[in-house]
C-alpha cells in the first residue's frame, strides 16, 4: 500500500517580502537616519547627561519613519491584484497580513541597528561615554516603543489600505500611516510633560503603560483580523 505524499503547505512570502520592503522602503530608511544623525549632531554637543536624557525620547519617532517599506508592498500588491492570485493558490488573508507584520518588523530591526550604531557612533567620537543611565534609557524605552509604534502603524495601514478604495489625489493612505506610528511616542512625551507639572516623576511607570497599551491594541486588531480582513477586501479596487 502506497502512502500518498504530504502535501505541502503554501510558501512562504517573507524572504521575498522583506527584500521589496527594503528596496521600496528605501526612502523612509534614509530620512530616519538623517534625522536621527543630526538629532545626534545636535545632541553630542550638550552635556552628557542631556543626550541620555533626550536621545532615547527622540528615537522611536524617527525610527519607526524606516519600517514604512512592508506597508509600501502590501499596498501596492493589493493595488496590482497580487493578492488575487495568492489568495487562488490557498494562501489566506491571515498569512498575507502576518506576512507584511512581519517584514515591517524585520525591516524596523535593521533600521534600529542603523540608528543606534549612528547615534552612539557619533555620541562616542564627540569625546562622550555610554554610560549605563544610557543604555537603560534605550533599553526599556526607545526599542520597545520602536516595535510597538512600528508594529500599530502597521497593522492600521494594512488594515486602512483593505478597506480603503483609491481616491483621485490618494492612492493609499501610506503618507498619512508615519503620524499613526509616531502617535504613541508623541502621547508618552505629553503624559511625561503634563504629569511632571504635578509632581509625578516615575517616568518608567508612563513608559511601561502607553508600551503596554499600544501593544494591546496591536493585540485586539489581530484577534479580530478575520472579521475585518474578508478575502473580497484583499482584491484589486481597480
Amino acid at each position: 500500500m502506497m502512502v500518498p505524499p504530504a502535501t505541502r503547505g503554501p510558501p512562504t512570502l517573507l524572504r521575498t517580502t522583506f527584500r521589496r520592503s527594503l528596496a521600496l522602503g528605501r526612502i523612509f530608511i534614509i530620512v530616519g537616519l538623517l534625522y536621527v544623525a543630526v538629532l545626534a549632531l545636535a545632541l553630542s554637543f550638550t552635556a552628557a547627561s542631556s543626550f541620555a536624557s533626550s536621545y532615547p525620547i527622540f528615537l522611536p519617532i524617527f525610527a519607526v519613519l524606516g519600517s514604512m517599506g512592508g506597508l509600501m508592498v502590501f499596498s501596492s500588491d493589493r493595488t496590482k491584484g497580487v493578492y488575487e492570485y495568492l489568495l487562488a493558490y490557498g494562501i489566506s488573508p491571515r498569512q498575507l497580513f502576518i506576512n507584511g507584520l512581519l517584514a515591517c518588523l524585520l525591516v524596523e530591526t535593521v533600521v534600529l541597528s542603523f540608528v543606534l550604531g549612528l547615534g552612539l557612533g557619533i555620541f562616542v567620537v564627540s569625546g562622550h561615554t555610554i554610560s549605563l543611565t544610557l543604555i537603560a534609557a534605550l533599553s526599556v524605552y526607545s526599542i520597545p516603543m520602536s516595535y510597538v509604534s512600528a508594529a500599530f502603524a502597521t497593522t492600521v495601514g494594512m488594515l486602512w489600505t483593505s478597506l480603503s478604495s483609491p481616491r483621485t489625489g490618494m492612492n493609499s493612505p501610506i503618507g498619512l500611516i508615519p503620524f499613526v506610528g509616531i502617535a504613541p511616542s508623541a502621547l508618552t512625551l505629553g503624559l511625561v510633560a503634563f504629569l511632571a507639572i504635578d509632581g509625578f516623576t516615575d517616568i518608567y511607570l508612563i513608559i511601561g503603560g502607553v508600551v503596554g497599551a499600544v501593544a494591546v491594541v496591536v493585540l485586539l486588531l489581530l484577534k479580530f483580523l478575520n472579521r475585518l480582513l474578508t478575502p473580497e477586501k484583499l482584491l484589486s479596487p481597480l
